[in-house]
């Protein structure tokens, strides 16, 4: 038989509030009552009951989050700070995998919603007013994250427009004259909320406006954006850089452009964006815009947590960024 708070307080002639105190680190007890409920608590192999809890509380103290995959390390960075964040408050992470599938993604959050998870964090592809109005039905705490659905939703994200333009201001300030974007995602463009995308390239595009570079980016939307490289002539006169939606894009370039022995920077420049914490391995060093993706993942469950047990949430600032100077520009 497991044991109880209550078994707790008989052996230790305290109340099952005082055990609950020590046992939760709360305020308002006697460190050396303290000290003593724990000791026993760790000869009994006290283990929390979770369920009792969550019938105490009205939760089930689990929080649900839908993301597209875990392939971009940039994800896998955010889902390591969700659930280390959970988890140190108390609440456990329940994931689901979207394949950037509009219905399956409509599929999972129903499967949360009847799960009875306490809360959403949501990185969605769907979008429009009739998924507005879907989210509204389930009558759930939602956080969104990366790609926004509508205002009636809180968003944790950074400024990627004005990233992206920077990247590009940035490029062109190295006295590069022919802009290569790359983006597979835009190719859904109308069909998926691909939000942070079609900012980052409204920014590049920004960039190259107000600098007065006349032939604006070649844009790059295929799927095989390595196949499609083969078309582009680096042996011009134009000085060519190539400016990637992601590092991940940008890694695979990299090996690309090895691969035809092109030299980097020399024969064309490469930046990427999201800063991956695998790119100290690489070399020659990427040059690529850095936001606090695990911050991200933290303000995510920290506003969510404040919904779920407060009833109310805050405006919460889009996050900071900053272009790391590397060797490949």
């Amino acid at each position: 038989m497991s044991v109880t708070i209550k078994d707790i307080a008989n052996i230790c002639g305290v109340s099952p509030g005082t055990v609950d105190r020590a046992l939760n680190n709360r305020p308002g007890i006697n460190i050396k009552t303290k000290m003593k409920i724990l000791e026993v608590a760790k000869e009994l192999n006290y283990t929390p009951d979770h369920t009792a809890r969550s019938l105490a509380k009205g939760r089930t103290m689990t929080i649900g989050v839908v993301l597209f995959d875990l392939h971009n390390r940039s994800f896998s960075q955010l889902m390591n700070a969700i659930e280390y964040k959970s988890r140190e408050l108390g609440y456990f992470v329940d994931l689901v995998l979207t394949d950037k599938d509009p219905e399956k993604e409509k599929k999972c959050i129903e499967r949360l919603v009847n799960r009875k998870v306490d809360g959403i964090i949501l990185f969605t592809v769907n979008f429009g007013e009739e998924f507005n109005r879907f989210l509204k039905n389930l009558k759930i705490p939602i956080v969104t994250i990366c790609n926004r659905v509508s205002d009636d939703w809180l968003y944790i994200g950074i400024d990627d427009r004005k990233a992206m333009k920077d990247a590009a201001t940035y490029i062109v300030n190295k006295g590069y004259k022919k802009i290569v974007y790359i983006c597979p995602p835009l190719a859904h463009r109308g069909k998926k909320n691909i939000y942070t995308q079609e900012e980052r390239v409204l920014g590049c595009i920004e960039a190259l406006q107000e600098h007065q570079v006349e032939k604006g980016p070649v844009i790059i939307l295929e799927k095989d954006y390595i196949g499609a490289l083969d078309a582009i002539d680096f042996a011009g006169n134009e000085k060519t850089a190539i400016l990637c939606a992601c590092d991940y894009y940008a890694l695979e370039v990299m090996n690309y452009l090895k691969a035809r022995g092109l030299k980097i920077p020399d024969d064309v420049g490469l930046m990427g964006f999201d800063h991956i914490d695998v790119l100290k391995y690489i070399t020659p060093k990427l040059t690529t815009v850095q936001y606090a993706v695990e911050d991200m993942g933290v303000k995510a469950v920290e506003c969510l947590i404040t919904q779920i047990e407060k009833g109310d949430s805050h405006h919460v600032p889009l996050l900071d960024y900053k272009i790391i100077e590397g060797e490949s520009v």
